[in-house]
């Protein structure tokens, strides 16, 4: 008989502006372990706040991101690693803000673990500033780049539209 892994799911914290998921995991994870933890932006290090109930409240059943395991030394000092280098490049991004005249705020970056994405938290609304920034960064060839308006109550959630551009969806009106 072979029995398999009842799926489990955790609250997880992560990101440098933190964002709160309910991950799934193939075994209970206590609380305050760090975990690598596969999200919308890609790998990065999370801290397990708890166990999360089986259903949550808005009805979803599913749960897009996963927790792969619990974080090694290596993936730590990885995230170290990166930190480090994102205060060095803080003030070359700042200069492209300003030599591309985006009207953006830049308030902290963060790579994701396997430095597959760089992350430019902004004082700003999500619209054409934060979309004029990321095609500025592709066309500099900088990589990817995902720019994520902030505002006093956290992070601007994208609107529910869910159309490309032209519809609204991506901040823009045309």
């Amino acid at each position: 008989m072979v029995v398999q892994a009842i799926p489990s799911h955790s609250l997880v914290r992560y990101g440098v502006i933190p964002e709160v998921a309910r991950c799934q995991s193939e075994s209970t994870v206590p609380r305050g372990t760090a975990v690598v933890v596969e999200t919308h932006r890609g790998l990065q290090i999370g801290t397990v706040l708890g166990p999360a109930k089986s259903q949550p409240a808005d009805g979803d059943g599913g749960s897009a991101f996963r927790v792969l395991r619990v974080a090694s030394a290596d993936d730590l000092a990885r995230s170290a690693a990166s930190r480090d280098a994102i205060d060095a490049e803080f003030d070359a991004w700042q200069a492209r803000i300003v030599d591309w005249n985006v009207d953006v705020q830049l308030i902290d970056l963060e790579w994701t673990l396997d430095r597959a994405k760089v992350v430019l938290y902004v004082l700003n609304d999500r619209g054409p500033e934060c979309t004029k920034l990321a095609i500025q960064a592709a066309a500099a060839g900088l990589g990817i780049v995902d720019v994520q308006p902030v505002s006093r109550e956290g992070l601007v959630a994208m609107p529910d539209s869910g159309g490309g551009c032209g519809s609204g969806g991506c901040g823009c009106h045309n």
